[in-house]
């Protein structure tokens, strides 16, 4: 039920996306970083490209920016718009918080899971050499 829940959440949550846009001339780097694949390197690289170039003209201009290349431009051009407010809403941000959180977390497992690997199976080398030095001693 819980993951229920969350999956309703989250479906509301990008249902809402769909209707935000980030003004690329106007927005702060915190708000760049709510599109997809902005992250904080690629939302201060626009706010300098900006400040020393001024407006973008087109979002197609962002691959005049360092770091960001014509996938990127791809992506976020639903979210993103050079003209109007920015509209970002809290969730969105808190949404991709959360998805940076939950893959740490994931490396984090990936990681643990493998020590305990190694941790065991220096377990079974050190269980097995008693044994066999046993049954060498028997012989």
């Amino acid at each position: 039920m819980k993951k229920f829940f969350i999956a309703f959440i989250i479906s509301l949550i990008f249902s809402i996306s769909a209707f935000a846009a980030v003004n690329v001339n106007t927005a702060s780097k915190e708000e760049l970083e709510t599109l997809d694949g902005i992250g904080p390197v690629k939302a201060q690289a626009i706010v300098d490209y900006r400040k020393k170039n001024g407006n973008f003209k087109s979002i197609d201009d962002l691959v005049n920016v360092d770091g960001i290349g014509e996938v990127t431009v791809k992506n976020i051009k639903s979210q993103a718009k050079v003209s109007g407010k920015t509209t970002v809403t809290a969730p969105e941000k808190a949404m991709k918080e959360e998805k940076t959180e939950k893959k740490t977390e994931k490396k984090t497992e990936k990681m643990d899971a493998k020590k305990d690997t190694k941790a065991d199976k220096k377990e079974t080398k050190k269980d097995a050499k008693p044994a066999d030095a046993k049954d060498k001693a028997k012989k």
